[in-house]
């Protein structure tokens, strides 16, 4: 990034790190999650060039509380999650908003709306009405990086720490954004005890209450007044739109600007809502149309406010906008043409005279989890029994997916082994949990704790290959390395599982699939007796980064192919194992060379001995 007044073409989550450095952060940190993912990683990428702290927390409660100290030294700090996140993290965001902050403190929270890659939709600026804690949005990836700044003065000025709320589209599109300088401060943490504030006992947190709802009080007149705020037109008709879909409006609008003349309010700062301004803007209107992605958030506080005022404007939102999934266009389009009684005919789909097939998502071919996937239900096989698998996010939730289905439930982080502590007593069945070495980390080691002190007879496989590579390959505590490139001592589950009072516990090379399917046999034999819960690490490579390592000549990997002399044609290979590298071919199944990575799982599964070797 170039500090000069440049206009560069950015991504919105490199525009909201781009933001943190100019506003002066010293202090970054995240858990991996899309869509917000590259905020952190940007800053960890200019982490020495900016002497800036960066990390990839354990989880976002942590990483919010590492920001968060460096706000109490008084120094400028940010955290990045995705919504679902923040449920981790809000625990001790309930409780900053009353000890308030020292340095300005901005937590991006990157919802997900239509759940591109999420369990769940969820509109995140209802904890900064929850929590008492300011939200503000902003609709392009310029705003992105200019609020930034403001939210960090805005914090700084009243104490408190504030919610910049972003959507899937906005973390991820490209747009123009015009730098500033960089103002790097040359500053040095300094704690100053102050227990009465910072010490939640009752008696400070009643206290502390009333000055979290003051200074609320003060952010609200402050956000009167706010340049992010923005009134068009004076027609006795209007709309309200923040985030993207001010963007949309805009667009629509401008499409209907023949029909009708129609006032509109970019809103930025969403909470505490700025009342004196919308006063001002409503006052005159006959009825107004409230566009906002995800839940009714603005639309309430805007009826609330109407009956309060006296206010007799006729006030649409969810009625004639989406409740539910990612805000379009032509949704905008068309909610804005209803309220101005326009008829309007959207564009029809295009309809292709073929489609290509369905493809859903898989693991990678020679992924190290397919094989452990398949090497359970080889070890469920072999030892006959019935068997549930809770799971957890990651990329190993695609095991849910034929062939492997070796995915029963999946909630959230760390939910996988919390449900097998309840499933193992309660279901009669075994049960095999699954989970990623970097989930285990985040979420699992209390419910594991659990496990042994509430004696639960399951068994848990950490599927580790070094990464968080879900996301990008960020490193976990496994890796040896942190987000700042320090080589640092690496944290294994099997020593955690150990020291959590796991008596049995293994760690096997998934790509050895004899010895993987006896361990889990074994452990099945193992949880039958009753004897506890069992642990297995199942440790192999990340197959993206032994590709890249053999692309690269740092390793040779051992190729197979099929003999088409001996492939009858069956597609056992295909119906068993689904590795994308096995293409159907001429009645025949060939392996695509680029994409195996010489796992060996389709040579284990093909009835005719027609897979080997390269030679």
């Amino acid at each position: 990034m170039d500090d000069s007044q440049e206009v560069l073409l950015m991504l919105g989550n490199e525009a909201i790190a781009r933001g943190a450095i100019e506003g002066g952060v010293q202090v970054a940190t995240a858990y991996p999650g899309t869509p917000s993912t590259e905020i952190v990683e940007t800053l960890a990428s200019l982490a020495k060039d900016y002497d800036l702290y960066v990390e990839w927390s354990v989880n976002e409660k942590v990483a919010f509380e590492v920001a968060l100290a460096a706000s109490y030294c008084e120094l400028r700090a940010l955290t990045a999650m995705k919504h679902v996140g923040l449920n981790v993290a809000s625990d001790t965001l309930f409780t900053a908003a009353y000890t308030g902050v020292r340095g300005g403190f901005v937590v991006v929270s990157a919802d997900d709306p239509n759940c591109h890659s999420s369990q769940n939709e969820q509109d995140n600026r209802i904890y900064g009405l929850h929590a008492y804690v300011p939200v503000i949005e902003p609709s392009s990836p310029q705003e992105a990086k200019d609020m930034v700044t403001y939210a960090l003065d805005i914090s700084e000025h009243h104490k408190v720490p504030i919610i910049l709320r972003t959507t899937t589209r906005l973390s991820h599109v490209r747009g123009p954004v015009k730098l500033n300088p960089v103002r790097r401060p040359k500053k040095v943490g300094s704690f100053i005890k102050a227990p009465e504030r910072l010490v939640c006992l009752p008696a400070n947190a009643r206290r502390m209450r009333l000055e979290a709802i003051s200074r609320l009080k003060n952010v609200e007149e402050t956000f009167n007044h706010s340049s992010f705020n923005l009134v068009k037109g004076s027609s006795r008709i209007g709309v309200i739109a923040c985030g993207l879909a001010y963007a949309y409006a805009v667009e629509a609008l401008e499409r209907l600007q023949d029909h009708h003349n129609v006032s509109i309010l970019k809103l930025s700062t969403v909470y505490p809502i700025p009342r004196k301004l919308l006063n001002d803007f409503l006052k005159d209107k006959e009825k107004v149309l409230i566009i906002e992605e995800l839940e009714p958030f603005i639309e309430l506080q805007v009826k609330a406010l109407c009956h309060e005022l006296n206010l007799e404007v006729e006030i649409h939102g969810k009625d004639l906008i989406p409740l539910a999934g990612e805000l379009t266009p032509q949704a905008v389009f068309k909610g804005i043409a209803s309220i101005l009684g326009v008829k309007v005919e959207l564009p029809k789909n295009i309809e292709l005279k073929s489609q290509a097939p369905p493809r859903p998502p898989i693991l990678c071919a020679g992924c190290p989890h397919r094989n452990t996937f398949y090497a359970i239900k080889l070890a469920v096989r072999k030892k006959n029994v019935e068997a549930i698998y809770p799971s957890d996010i990651g990329c190993y939730t695609l095991g849910y997916y034929p062939p492997l289905e070796v995915v029963d439930t999946t909630l959230c982080m760390g939910a996988g082994v919390g449900l097998s502590c309840g499933l193992a007593k309660f279901s009669g069945k075994i049960v095999i949990a699954t989970v990623g070495e970097s989930t285990f980390f985040h979420a699992c080691i209390p419910a594991l704790i659990n496990s042994v002190f509430n004696p639960s007879n399951f068994i848990l496989i950490v599927l580790d290959n070094s990464f968080t590579a879900m996301t990008g390959h960020q490193p976990s505590p496994v890796t040896g390395m942190n987000a700042m490139g320090q080589k640092v001592k690496p944290v294994l589950p099997e020593d955690i599982a150990k020291a959590c009072g796991i008596e049995f516990c293994k760690v096997v090379d998934p790509y050895d699939l004899d010895a993987t399917t006896s361990s889990i046999a074994e452990a099945i034999d193992y949880i039958k007796r009753g004897l506890g819960p069992a642990v297995i690490i199942a440790r192999r490579e990340c197959s993206l980064i032994l590709l890249r390592k053999h692309r690269s000549g740092i390793i040779k990997l051992i190729r197979r192919r099929v003999d088409p002399e001996l492939c009858k044609g069956c597609l056992a290979c295909i119906k068993l194992v689904g590795c994308p590298a096995l293409i159907p071919r001429s009645g025949k199944v060939v392996i695509e060379e680029e994409m195996c990575s010489g796992c060996g799982l389709c040579e284990r599964a093909c009835p005719h001995k027609a897979i080997g070797l390269v030679e």
